[in-house]
């Protein structure tokens, strides 16, 4: 995976590392990303670990592992210092968000659609919310309610050591992932989700796996396009493969396989490991969101 700029702006980020535990009111919905559930959540619900295994302190690259909290300015010192898209996770994982900032601002306008950009959220241990209090435990996720994506660092550790998904494009992935729900609270998607499941109960799950697939797809269209573009990001079968092997290594039955339990399809929220490289795969060889109806696909 290159770059074909090395320039990072950190604009768009909210460092919250080494703040400890934010001071948000009640929480009473939430979203828990590629493990978790973007759906409401009541409080108690937060800070289990869906994944079934524990987290670590962050690792070597990570800012806050000194346990210093770095201003924006020095956050942008570091990420634009001489080979630090290839040191650092978290200056990396910036560039990606800058160059999906760039990537669906242009999809959208040319779409004649409306375009703002999330917040990126870098946390450690918890963090308070517009969806709620959280653990790191929840992995990565979305909040529609501010609009924003959080990610611990931890989280990526244990999709390599233990998920077994490697590469620098199995990272993105994660990120390009989360941006898709942001692209759901743009068109109106999230908002229409939420009515259909209180209207129709049942169906719970099985709009929320239709969700989950169309955020993979959307990644995957990302990725086509960002590969595209002049100033985007330079990809290989290789790391494509990375972002396949990432998506189906967070797919219900591997999470719930590896957690000792039953695979019970009944109980998924975010699809089967196929599903997942499926809908990745479908929005990356297509480039083309029109081709991410996922709920048609499950009649919906």
């Amino acid at each position: 995976m290159e770059f074909d700029d090395d320039r990072v702006d950190v604009g768009g980020v909210d460092d919250r590392r080494g703040m400890g535990l934010g001071t948000g009111g009640l929480a009473i919905g939430g979203g828990a990303g590629v493990i978790g559930v973007v759906i409401y959540l009541v409080m108690t619900f937060l800070g289990g670990d869906p994944g079934g295994g524990g987290f670590t302190q962050l690792g070597a690259g990570s800012a806050s592992s000194t346990g210093k909290q770095e201003s924006r300015q020095e956050l942008s010192d570091r990420c634009n210092s001489d080979g630090a898209l290839d040191q650092y996770t978290d200056c990396r994982l910036i560039k990606v968000y800058d160059i999906a900032d760039t990537t669906w601002e242009d999809e959208f306008s040319q779409r004649g659609l409306d375009y703002h950009a999330p917040t990126l959220v870098f946390f450690d241990d918890a963090v308070s919310t517009g969806c709620g209090q959280a653990s790191s435990a929840v992995g990565p996720f979305y909040c529609p309610a501010g609009e924003e994506i959080y990610l611990d660092l931890d989280f990526l550790d244990q999709l390599q050591e233990e998920y077994g998904a490697e590469g620098e494009f199995a990272q993105a992935y994660i990120l390009a992932h989360e941006y898709g729900h942001h692209l759901q609270t743009l068109l109106g998607t999230e908002q229409q989700v939420r009515q259909a499941q209180q209207s129709n109960p049942e169906a719970e799950n099985e709009y929320s796996v239709a969700m989950e697939l169309q955020a993979d797809c959307y990644a995957g269209v990302w990725s086509k396009l960002a590969d595209q573009a002049k100033s985007g990001i330079d990809l290989t079968q290789a790391n494509i493969a990375e972002a396949q092997k990432a998506a189906q290594a967070v797919g219900d039955d591997r999470i719930q396989s590896r957690s000792g339990g039953e695979v019970d399809q009944d109980s998924w929220t975010h699809g089967s490991a196929e599903q997942r490289k499926k809908w990745f795969t479908t929005g990356y060889s297509a480039g083309d969101i029109d081709q991410c109806d996922t709920f048609s696909s499950m009649g919906l």
